[in-house]
Parts: C-alpha cells; structure tokens; sequence
C-alpha cells in the first residue's frame, strides 16, 4: 500500500540549487521543506569534485566541503534532506509518486522546485561508432570512479574536449597516477582560460588537438585507442586504454517531460520566467535543469533566487507569464527563457561558435530595449547578460530576440 503525506514545498535533486533553495525557505519560516535525491549522499556532483574552486576568493573550498556546507546550511535551517528516494512520476499537478527503502509513497506539496540538474551525454548518444570496449568514460564517471570509489582506471588516457570541464577530468587522470596522452576539440581552440590552457600544455605536456573528433573507438575487451579525424581529411590512431567524453550536456528532465511542462528548445530544459517559474503553476525550475551546464555558484544563486519566488507564491502572489524570450543563431540558449518587466535574475546564454568582439541586441517587435558589445564569445563558455532593460518589454508587443552581430 502506498503511504501518503503532504508537505509545503518539495524540492527534487538535493544538489547546489536544491539545497540553497530548501536553506532559504527553511530560514524563511516555511513549515515542511523537504528535499528528495535518488543518490546515497547529498551535495550534487560538487561531491565528487576534489579540486578547488568553489567557495569564495576569501575562503576557498574544494568540491565535497562546499557540499557538505550546503547540506549542513539545509540541515541547520530545518529542512528535511532525503536521499536514496527517486521520484517517479507525478500523482497530479503538485503530487509525486517516490519510491525508496522504506517503500512507495506520494507526496503533495503546495509547490515543488525541480532541481534536479544535468548530465553529459555517453558515448552511445554522441553516436561515435567502434567496437564496446572496456575504458570509456564520461567525466562524472570518471570523478565516481576516481574519488569515491579509488578504482583504477587505466594507465594512458585521451580526453575529448576542451572547456572547463575538460581540463578539470585532466586534473583527475593525473590524480589517479595516469597520462592524459592528447586532448582534442572540434573547435579551433580551448574553450578555457589561456592560462590554463598554456599550463596543462607546457607543465603537464599534453598536446591539444584542435579541429579534431573521435570517429571510432578501437579495441575489445579494453579500449586499445581512438581513430580521429582532423579537419583537413587526415586520419590517425591514438594509442590509449582509456577515452573521457567532456562536456555535451543536457538537462535532466524526465520529470519535467513526464508534467508536460513546456520545455525551451534551446536549453532543453523547462521553460522559466526570471521567477524561474515553470508553465504549471506551483512548479518552480532551478540550477542546471534550465541552463546545461553552469557553475556550482550559478546553480545556488538560482536555488535561492527560485525560493523568493516560491515565497511570494505561497503568499498569494501572482505574476503574469511573461513574454518569450529566444536566441538567433550562432547564439544556442539563453535562461531564463521568459521575461517580465520585473525580473532580476542576470541571464546566462551560450554561442555555438567563435565570435569576435561582438555586439548583443535584445529587440521586440523592431525596437532595440538593450545593445552591449562583448570582447569575445567562445563555444561552452557562458555569457552573461544584466536584466536592467527588463522594464522596457511591453508584455503585449509580442516575444523578445537576442541577436548578435
């Protein structure tokens, strides 16, 4: 028999949005908060994050202390953080069946917040061809495997991609006592800091292939290496028994899926006002789920920012919908994804190719509400744009564009 409860606000996905969230409203006063994550510990992928970087400039934390700051805030506020409980499917419009240990259960809130991240995309889905050799990793995989677990994981190592999260799996091969033997990127240059770009390839001599892709994995039983191709037809093997797949990502959103939520085209995930509100009233979207991959400090900004706003709804507040808000090419995504004249949540967007000092426009129905130039706008590094103009839209002159030319 399944039991059922009722609590104020459920939260799905106990990382950096989930739990700035569930902190929040828990200091707040609100009555019951309470947070669901299917993984056995709380703290999101910072978790299995051993490097530095998070934190702030005056107190630096690596990856597990700033989760367990997070959980511990949650914890000290008065929420309740469950783990080992998935959420299945919704039992209506603020109900989720759940299942865990202790059995199945339904659960209804007075508003839920899906934060329930993102994740890189396999192999499979890439549609790299070739043998199913032992050895292939995604960048995740790689931080479970190596920090959590102190497995082995091979001994020559080829990293596919350049963006930060790219160099970060570098760090990892290296701490578990392998050689990143090549780095390759279909673009024309790391999409990182220079500095940290010039460090792994002069300290650590690891050789960045730009213009290149992986176009069949070698090997049975354990990865021997990978066939590339380079952008002018030549072909070559790389020598190696283990390949990470970085960056690519997607947002987690069966569940957003399962409520018909409308979803932006860009990001993939729930469409979301600058109240990070979703298309049902009540459902709320924060952290990776709506904007594929950002930093862990983008992610609890959003966390907190989305329990303002579950606040004001508990209290009675009803704001309109917004307007759409899309991106023209080269430009991928923005989110949020909706815009009202009242929103302050700063906008993240992404370009699909390099751009030179280019200029943004934010534009209605022919009108120009805001244009900034930008010194550059490379692939999988975020770009961000200050809501200021907001007060500009009019909510019945139709959607808003962002372009750049």
């Amino acid at each position: 028999m399944t039991a059922a409860r009722e609590v104020d606000v459920l939260i799905v996905g106990a990382g950096p949005a989930g739990l700035a969230a569930a902190a929040r409203l828990a200091a707040a006063g609100v009555g019951r908060v309470e947070v669901l994550d299917r993984e056995a510990a709380a703290g999101g992928v910072p978790r299995h994050c051993a490097h530095g970087g998070y934190g702030t400039l005056l107190h630096p934390l690596t990856g597990p202390a700033y989760a367990r700051l997070l959980v511990t805030s949650a914890g000290q506020a008065g929420a309740t953080v469950r783990t080992g409980v998935t959420a299945l499917d919704w039992a209506g419009p603020l109900s989720l069946h759940t299942l865990s240990p202790d059995g199945p259960e339904t659960v209804t809130a007075r508003a839920v917040v899906l934060a329930t991240g993102a994740r890189e995309r396999p192999r499979a889905a890439r549609l790299v061809p070739g043998t199913r050799p032992a050895g292939v990793h995604t960048t995740g995989e790689l931080q479970r495997a190596v920090h959590l677990h102190g497995q082995h994981i091979g001994t020559r190592v080829v990293v596919v991609g350049a963006e930060d999260v790219s160099y970060t799996a570098a760090d990892t091969v290296r701490a578990a006592g392998a050689t990143v033997v090549a780095m390759l990127t279909e673009h024309t240059r790391a999409q990182t800091a220079p500095a940290r770009a010039a460090d792994h390839r002069l300290r650590h001599g690891v050789p960045l292939l730009t213009g290149t892709t992986v176009t069949e994995l070698l090997g049975h039983g354990r990865l021997s290496g990978v066939r590339v191709r380079h952008r002018d037809g030549r072909t070559a093997v790389l020598p190696c028994d283990t390949v990470v797949f970085t960056g690519d990502f997607v947002p987690d959103h069966e569940l957003a899926r399962r409520a018909r939520l409308l979803l932006d085209p860009g990001t993939r995930g729930p469409a979301v006002d600058g109240a990070l509100r979703t298309s049902r009233p009540g459902v709320f979207a924060a952290g990776s789920l709506t904007h594929p991959a950002e930093s862990a400090a983008t992610a609890t900004r959003d966390g907190a920012h989305a329990a303002g706003a579950v606040l004001a709804h508990l209290g009675g507040a009803r704001l309109p919908p917004g307007v759409p808000l899309s991106v023209a090419a080269p430009l991928r995504w923005i989110a949020p994804n909706r815009v009202t004249p009242s929103d302050r949540l700063p906008y993240v967007l992404r370009t699909a190719t390099e751009l030179a000092r280019p200029v943004l426009y934010v534009t209605q129905n022919g009108r120009v509400l805001h244009r900034e130039r930008l010194r550059t706008a490379l692939p999988n590094r975020t770009l961000r744009l200050p809501a200021g103009w907001n007060h500009r839209v009019d909510p019945g002159a139709g959607p808003v564009s962002v372009t750049v030319s």
